[in-house]
């Protein structure tokens, strides 16, 4: 949206956590349905689209991302979390980064087959591969495609080290995958949790699970012998910055072994659903949270660029890291482990080792 025109009054919709669609900020035309601002407007459904690309492997080259291959099985993501920064990437695809993200989802039917063509060719390179870079491979349609678990298969096969981020419980369904995997440091898990407290939780990632849920996922983890993770992400300034310590404590009495952080995002689009959230949900504390993320930002909502977008910058971004420092000390909690691909199979020559050690720093 130009920064200049207003922003729409629009009610909360039930379930989604978009209540519109800005523009798309690469097309001239856009239809505004007026009925999107009328509550008894049926709610958008959910529609699948199949996604036919012909490569699955998605490489990387920004510095602060840990990791330089992912693959992503779906675009689009039906948690729906308002603050997610790949909303804009929608956008790319001629939809709005607002309820088209969370409502109309790319599919890649086809990944494993990609996936397994991918790590067979002479050229592929034994590396982490991060499951998924973009949006939550185990979001709520995964129950139902088994898409990602079916890429687990084949990365298990060939002993390919993977690491996963999600939000979901549903990553418990394939211990047994990941604890292969785990079985030659192969494997690594982090759990995202944003927030302990139900009623925020639940406006802000309506269809990912509780926090309690996502606790459990590390729990039964760790009892698998599966590395795991937390990741406080994002942290919402003026909203749920105070709760990283009690975050990291509950991650650590479930079993995580390691803890991460990112301050929220807020890039293109995402601004203005954002403030239209917080007018939504937190109106009296709404200020307060833009200021605060404008002291992060050199008074601006957003920084793009890599060595601050993640952490911010200034006194408050200093004391925001002070804290999550002392915290994950006192609770124990250290950095994610090195995967190994000492004992990546390559297909023709079954049993043969392929060094080539490399460690993926998920919160940098």
């Amino acid at each position: 949206m130009h920064p200049s025109l207003p922003l729409p009054v629009v009610p909360p919709r039930r379930g989604r956590g978009a209540s519109w669609n800005p523009p798309n900020r690469f097309e001239r035309l856009h239809l505004d349905r007026e009925g999107w601002t009328d509550p008894d407007d049926p709610a958008p459904q959910t529609v699948l689209l199949d996604d036919t690309t012909r490569s699955i492997l998605a490489r990387n080259e920004s510095p602060d991302v840990g990791f330089s291959v992912g693959i992503n099985p779906y675009r689009g993501c039906e948690h729906g979390c308002v603050f997610c920064y790949a909303r804009p990437t929608h956008e790319y695809l001629g939809f709005s980064a607002g309820l088209d993200f969370e409502t109309k989802l790319l599919v890649k039917r086809d990944a494993p087959r990609l996936l397994r063509e991918a790590l067979t060719s002479p050229g592929w390179k034994p590396q982490p591969i991060m499951l998924s870079g973009n949006t939550d491979a185990y979001q709520p349609v995964e129950r139902r495609l088994r898409i990602t678990r079916r890429c687990l298969e084949v990365l298990a096969e060939l002993r390919n080290p993977v690491a996963i981020t999600t939000k979901s419980y549903l990553v418990t369904r394939d211990v047994d995958l990941l604890a292969e995997l785990a079985s030659h440091r192969a494997a690594a898990v982090t759990l995202s949790v944003t927030t302990l407290r139900n009623e925020v939780q639940r406006v802000m990632e309506p269809r990912a699970p509780t926090p309690a849920r996502r606790l459990g996922a590390i729990r039964v983890l760790a009892q698998a012998g599966i590395p795991v993770g937390v990741n406080v992400a994002p942290v919402v300034p003026g909203l749920t910055d105070h709760e990283l310590p009690a975050i990291l404590e509950a991650a650590a009495a479930a079993g995580a072994t390691w803890a991460g952080y990112i301050v929220l995002r807020l890039p293109h689009g995402v601004k203005a659903l954002f403030e239209t959230w917080l007018e939504q949900h937190f109106p009296e504390r709404r200020e307060k949270v833009l200021n605060r993320i404008r002291e992060l930002r050199g008074g601006r909502l957003y920084d793009a660029r890599f060595s601050v977008r993640g952490r911010g910058e200034g006194p408050w971004a200093e004391q925001l890291r002070s804290l999550f420092e002392v915290s994950r000390e006192r609770f124990g909690l250290d950095r994610p482990p090195t995967l190994s691909t000492d004992a990546f199979i390559r297909p023709e020559v079954k049993g043969e080792a392929r060094p080539a050690k490399e460690q993926m720093d998920l919160f940098e």
